[in-house]
């Protein structure tokens, strides 16, 4: 994860700066900071002129009326889609890849698209397409035709940052955060470790959302041993 977040500010430092820029989407995991990773962005370089315009799904197959209106402004901003996925039978990705690509009204120097997803591939795939996949007489294989128009949404994005749970130690480590933040550090139980690593478990992943969850159970748990 901090590889990825490492991009992605290398990434908006740059754009911030007038320089050439990559559309990002941010994959993986829920609760593992893609949210929160974009929306630190702007605090971080909000004062060089970078905004953040929040748009639903449906709205990302508008840009073309979002461009002219960023185009007269001194500001650099990115257009960010939270949540980003299309459902089984929805063509709409199509019109959102003619929008990455860029129409008729050329995308303005100063605007960049951020998303985030649960997944990489935006689209739902079917067995039936891999099966479509033919080996070469090198023995190369090549995706069907369906199953690469439907990756080649994804590869509309020029950074593709990873996102993936944490591994143990650090889950504790945030949660450590968390607690010292919640006031929990000098009255954490001596089986705080314990209590927060089978909080994950019951809820089957360690995230940064799960580790705050978890605290927040801690605390109420010694509020309600208090007389």
């Amino acid at each position: 994860m901090e590889r990825s977040v490492a991009k992605l500010r290398a990434n908006i430092a740059a754009f911030s700066a007038g320089q050439p820029a990559l559309d990002a989407l941010l994959y993986g995991e829920r609760g593992t900071g893609k949210s929160s990773a974009v929306r630190g962005l702007l605090g971080e370089f909000g004062e060089r002129g970078f905004r953040l315009v929040e748009v639903r799904r449906d709205d990302l197959l508008e840009l073309a009326r979002l461009w002219p209106v960023l185009r007269r402004r001194p500001e650099r901003f990115a257009v960010f889609c939270d949540d980003l996925s299309f459902e089984e039978g929805d063509a709409s990705w199509k019109q959102l890849k003619a929008e990455l690509d860029g129409g008729l009204e050329a995308r303005p120097a100063n605007a960049l698209v951020l998303a985030t997803s649960n997944r990489r591939h935006l689209v739902p795939e079917r067995m039936s397409e891999n099966r479509e996949a033919v080996l070469d007489r090198d023995g190369l294989l090549h995706p069907g035709e369906t199953a690469e128009e439907k990756v080649s949404l994804s590869d509309r994005f020029g950074l593709l940052l990873p996102f993936f749970a944490f591994d143990q130690e650090t889950y504790l480590r945030i949660a450590r955060h968390h607690a010292r933040a919640l006031g929990l550090d000098s009255r954490a139980p001596a089986d705080f470790d314990a209590r927060v690593l089978r909080f994950a478990l019951e809820r089957g992943t360690r995230s940064g959302r799960t580790a705050r969850q978890a605290c927040i159970a801690v605390a109420q748990s010694l509020a309600g041993d208090e007389p």
